[in-house]
C-alpha cells in the first residue's frame, strides 16, 4: 500500500492529474474518475512527509557525542535539552552512559569513549562537561597519525587545577590521576579541526585560568559566561544555549 501511495504521489505532483470546477464541489479528474480532495491531500501529505525525511537522511551526516562528567548522567542537566536541539537541526547525537560514574578512571572511560565512537571523521563532533573534557581529549590523544574529528566544545574542562575537592581519599586519588597523568595538549590539537572552551566566572571547582591551556595549546575559542557555576547546579540546569552555539559554529 505504501508503494501505490507513493506512486500516486508521484503522480500527482508529475501534474498528470487535472482539477475540474464542474458540481459543487472541486474535484480531480483523470480519464473521467473524479475523486475527492480530501483523499488526494492525504496522498500529497505523506509524500511531503517522506521527502521531508529522505532529506533529513540525506543530511544526517554529522553526529555528536555528549560526555558527561563526574557524577553526572546523561539524562541529566542540560544534556537532554542540547541532545534535542541538535537533533531538530539533523543532526546524529548520542549522550552515552560511561562506567562508574561517581568512581571515574582513565583507564574505564577511555576506552568506554573509542567503543562508542567508532571509526572517528571530521563529520563526528563532541560536546564534553568537566571530566568529559579530559576524556574526549584524551581520547582524541590516543587516534592514529592523519584522523581528525570535526571540532570539540568543552565546558568546564580543565587539565591544570581543580578547586574545592579532595575531601576523602577516594576524591583525591581521582583529582590526582586526571591532572597528573601525562597528556600531550599539542597532540590532542593536531586530531581535531575546530574547538571552542567555555568557562563560568564563578565555577566552584575549576577556575577560570583553565582557559589559558585551551587557548594556547589546543587553540579554542575562549567564551566566559556570568554566574553559571560549574554548568551543572545539581543537574537543575536544564538549558546551556552557548554550548548550542558553540557547536553550531564549529560544525558550519
Amino acid at each position: 500500500m505504501g508503494q501505490i501511495a507513493r506512486l500516486a504521489g508521484i503522480k500527482i505532483f508529475g501534474n498528470l492529474w487535472a482539477h475540474s470546477t464542474a458540481g459543487s464541489a472541486p474535484r480531480l479528474q483523470r480519464g473521467g474518475q473524479r475523486f475527492e480532495p480530501a483523499w488526494v491531500h492525504r496522498i500529497a501529505k505523506n509524500f511531503k512527509q517522506e521527502q521531508s525525511e529522505d532529506r533529513r537522511k540525506k543530511y544526517m551526516s554529522k553526529r555528536v557525542i555528549i560526555v558527561h562528567g563526574w557524577g553526572s548522567r546523561p539524562n541529566s542537566g542540560w544534556f537532554v535539552w542540547l541532545k534535542k536541539e541538535l537533533e531538530k537541526r539533523g543532526f546524529e547525537v548520542f549522550c552515552p552512559f560511561l562506567p562508574k560514574p561517581d568512581e571515574p578512571r582513565i583507564k574505564n572511560w577511555i576506552p568506554a569513549l573509542e567503543m562508542i565512537v567508532g571509526k572517528p571523521d571530521e563529520q563526528t563532533y563532541f560536546v564534553g562537561h568537566s571530566m568529559g573534557c579530559q576524556t574526549i581529549a584524551r581520547y582524541l590523544a590516543t587516534l592514529p597519525e592523519g584522523v581528525k574529528v570535526g571540532g570539540v566544545v568543552f565546558v568546564g574542562g580543565f587539565f591544570r587545577r581543580l578547586m574545592n575537592l579532595d575531601v576523602d581519599e577516594q576524591e583525591r586519588s581521582i583529582t590526582n590521576e586526571w591532572l597528573n597523568t601525562p597528556l600531550d595538549l599539542l597532540a590532542v590539537k593536531k586530531h581535531m579541526k575546530k574547538s571552542v572552551a567555555i568557562f563560568s566566572d564563578n565555577d566552584r571547582y575549576v577556575p577560570i585560568e583553565n582557559q589559558e591551556d585551551f587557548r594556547d595549546f589546543l587553540g579554542s575559542k575562549i567564551v566566559v559566561e556570568h554566574g553559571k557555576g560549574h554548568f551543572y547546579q545539581g543537574g537543575e540546569m536544564k538549558e546551556l544555549p552557548s554550548a548550542l552555539k558553540a557547536i553550531m559554529e564549529i560544525a558550519k
